[in-house]
This record gives structure tokens, sequence and C-alpha cells, in this order.
């Protein structure tokens, strides 16, 4: 390799460019010469940051951090994963302070992925990736959401364009995911104790805000919508929402996570394992209370019971017999806490206006969604319904539900897809549990079906996976569903059936 740096002529020009070279391209910068270019680069560079405009600053600031990043992202797409889900959970948080467009930013990420895939797909030409019954679905699904936007009901297209990129574009994250970890198992592995730490501080953060209170951008940020004000106040409590942007899809997070450590629970066998677990476990559910989300405090025991019955493993049932027992005289006690008040309300539907009254709108909706097979459009009730269309009476229809929402926007058409949708998921969830042997895949296939299971249950509740992070979560999800297999030894031998 040595000759390749000699010049071909002696010359004191010649002499000076071979040693630059190898200063900086043969050591990559990791020189004398190397260190003194960044210096003086720092230099400059400081000073415009320094004489620019505040906001024209922290512009070209994000620009010369995220330009490396972006170079990254589409060449690694396992990085660009991971750097998805830290985007997906600091959106939220920072969109409290500025209303700066930074959903672009995830966005972005997908198309830079996006785009890594289809280069290296010029030279390798390899779509096993994508060759899965749960993959032949989400194409139907993008396919089906991208047609709404000639759908002849609706009534604006911003709306479907708004809406378009969370109910079916970031789906496109799963492809990504199971291209990234179709042979990187210490990628899997990374993502998902990337995954649980995030939860993990995101439950600590909540528990902050509950004994030390809101920052005072957080409180102005709050107090400054009526409407959102009430949301968060009930009760006689100020319901806490952590880095997510309200309190509901925080609880579900807690609640799904939650229930993930405790299967993790189970199949662990290192001592320290345990007991983080268990830390993980009760910080998780201790910050849900505090949510006041009657959907989560119903999905821990959904969860718990469909875990119980995937291994019916007889101390498992046990505990859980015990806890449900627990659990009902908790419900049954009287009390003045309004923390407590509220999660006795979950499990008792009956008395529940709130519930009453969204079984009373969905009866309401019925005969629009019956009568309508492509529904309203993409975008035509919600948030980007009551911005473009105001004046329509789908867009003042709380609709609350996801399966609902479906519904009217899609029709019983777009209703049938996405139910397909979420079966194909707990299919494919439930199909390689059942044929993976190797005890720790398995465990991380009962754990992820679990959470996809209770996410398809609050559903019906919430829109319980349109919010960001679990938007981006869950579609990771999906993502290791179709690769954990590939690192099991049963899997190798049934290869031929799995297509």
């Amino acid at each position: 390799m040595e000759e390749l740096f000699q010049p071909r002529n002696k010359g004191w020009y010649a002499q000076f460019k071979n040693w630059a070279y190898r200063q900086v391209v043969g050591q990559k910068l990791n020189s004398p010469l190397g260190m003194a270019l960044i210096l003086m680069a720092v230099v400059p560079v400081a000073y415009m940051l320094a004489t620019f405009d505040l906001k024209l600053s922290i512009a070209a600031f994000l620009a010369l951090a995220g330009l490396p990043l972006a170079v990254f992202a589409l060449f690694n797409v396992a990085f660009a994963i991971s750097l998805m889900l830290l985007v997906a959970f600091a959106i939220p948080f920072a969109l409290k302070f500025t209303g700066a467009p930074l959903g672009t930013l995830l966005d972005l990420l997908i198309l830079l992925s996006s785009l890594g895939i289809l280069l290296r797909q010029i030279k390798e030409r390899d779509w096993s990736f994508a060759r899965f019954p749960l993959s032949y679905m989400i194409f139907i699904w993008l396919y089906y959401n991208i047609l709404q936007v000639l759908n002849p009901e609706a009534q604006s297209k911003m709306a479907w364009l708004y809406t378009v990129r969370s109910v079916a574009i970031q789906q496109v994250v799963f492809f990504v995911a199971a291209f990234a970890f179709k042979t990187n198992q210490a990628g899997i592995i990374r993502v998902l104790k990337l995954v649980m730490a995030m939860c993990f501080v995101s439950a600590i953060y909540g528990l902050k805000q509950q004994y030390l209170g809101f920052s005072s951008g957080e409180t102005a940020w709050m107090m400054a919508d009526q409407e959102r004000y009430q949301l968060y106040y009930q009760w006689g409590m100020i319901r806490v929402p952590s880095f997510c942007y309200d309190p509901t899809t925080f609880g579900i997070l807690m609640a799904c996570f939650g229930v993930f450590c405790g299967v993790l629970l189970v199949g662990a066998s290192k001592p320290e394992h345990k007991i983080l677990l268990v830390l993980m476990l009760g910080i998780s559910m201790w910050a849900m209370a505090f949510t006041g989300t009657r959907t989560a405090f119903g999905l821990v025991p959904v969860g718990g019971l469909f875990f119980g019955g995937l291994i019916m493993s007889r101390k498992v049932l046990l505990i859980g017999g015990v806890l449900a027992v627990l659990g009902t005289a908790f419900v049954l006690k009287s009390t003045n806490s309004g923390v407590i008040y509220r999660i006795q309300s979950a499990f008792k539907p009956t008395k529940d206006d709130s519930m009453n009254l969204r079984l009373q709108n969905q009866k309401k909706i019925q005969p629009y969604i019956q009568t309508h097979p492509f529904g309203g459009g993409l975008g035509s009730c919600g948030v980007w319904g009551r911005r473009f269309n105001p004046e329509s009476e789908l867009a003042k229809f709380p609709h609350d539900s996801s399966f609902v929402r479906m519904g009217v926007e899609l029709g019983w058409i777009g209703l049938i897809l996405y139910t397909l949708l979420h079966y194909f998921v707990l299919r494919t969830g439930l199909f390689y549990f059942v044929r993976c042997r190797d005890p720790w895949i398995k465990t991380l296939y009962a754990g992820l079906t679990t959470w996809c299971f209770m996410l398809a249950v609050a559903c019906y509740f919430q829109e319980a996976i349109l919010q960001l992070p679990m938007n981006v979560i869950y579609n990771v999800i999906l993502g290791l569903l179709v690769t954990l297999k590939n690192f099991d030894p049963a899997f190798m031998k049934d290869q031929g059936n799995l297509s």
C-alpha cells in the first residue's frame, strides 16, 4: 500500500501533496494536520453562529450537525431506525415550545433510509425482506390510502396530504426495519434496548412532572388552549404527558411498556436483568397511574390475560389469578383519591358517561359508514378536518376510536382493510412464536405480540397508533416480528413453509 502514496517525482510540491493526502485521507483526519484543519474550521463557524440572528444561527447549527447524520442514515439503515426513534420521542415534546414543522425531520429520515435501501438494491436485488403476508397487507393498506387522494367525497386535498403521513406513509418504517434487521441480530438487541431506555426515561420524567411540577414552558403551553387544559385537568388532578403530546398517548405507552417488561421478566434468567425489569415495570405502572388514562388501565389486565393464554404457564396463571383477585378488591374499595377513582372507573364501563357517549356517537355514524364504501376522505374528521374544512359535519364528529375514524374517513372498505392489517400483525407474531424454539427469541415474540395485541384493543377506544412516538415504535416492532425468526434454529428447518 505504501507504493500508492509515493509521488512520481521528488519535487517539494509533490512531496507536500503526498504528505497532506496521507494526513487527511489516509489517516481520516486523525493526525496533527487533521486536528489543525478542524480547529481552523471551528473558529469561523463559531463566529458565524454568534453573529447571526438567533433563528438563523439555530438553523445553521442544525444543518451542520444534521448533514453528517443524514449521510450516515443514508448508508446505515439500522442507525436511521435509531435516529427515527429518538426523533419520534423528541418531536411531541418539542412541539410544546415551537411551531416549527419538526415532523418533516421524521419524513426526511424515512426518505433517506428508503433511498439507501433502493441504492443497495441496485446491486443486491434481494427483496426477501418484503416477501411476507404482513408485507403484502401493508402494501395494500398503503396503496388504498394513497388512492384516497382521488376520493370524490373528499373535500380537501391538503387534509389528505397532512393525514396520509401518520396513517400510511410512516408504515414505510416497517420495510426499513425489516431490511435493517434481516441479518443484524446485534442491531435488533440495540434497538430494543433503545426503545426500553426511552420508555423508562419517559416514565421517570412523568414522575418528575407529577412530584416536582411542569416547567414554565409546559405550563404555558397547557394553559394556552382551554380545550387542551380541560383534557389535562380532570378529577382534581393534572394528568401527566411526559414527553408525549397528550396524557392518553403516554398512558397507553406506559401500559404496553410495563406489560412488555413483565413478559421479559418471566423469560429472564440473570438476576441483574430481573432486578432491572422489575424496576422498569414498577416505574412505568407508577407513571401510568398519573396519566388518568382509563384505556391504559384496562389494557394492563388485557395484556396480562393475552400473555397468560399465550404461554399457558402454571406459575404465570397462578400469579395472574392472585393479581386478578387483588385488582378486583382494589376496584371495589371506596376512595377519595382522584387517581384511584380514575383507575376504578376504567373497570365500570356502564357507569362511565364518556363511554356511553362514544357508543351513542358510533350508532349515529353507522348509516354514513354503511352508505359510503370509500368514506369521506382522509383528514375529513379530527384536527385536520377542523383546520381545512371546519364547516363539514364530519369535522365536528368526535370519532375518538381509530376504528371509527377509519370507517368514517376510509369507508367500510377501509375499515375492513384496517381490521385485516391488525389480524395479519397478530397472525405473524403468533405464527413465529409457536414455531421458534430458542427461549429468548420465543420470549421476545411473546412480548412484542402482546404489545401489538394491546394496541389493537386500544385502537377501539383511542387513536393509539397514529400518535408519535407510538407510530414509529409500532412499525419498528412489526419489522422485528418478521426478522427475529431469522436467528432461530427451528426456523431454518421450516424455511420453505414460511412464505
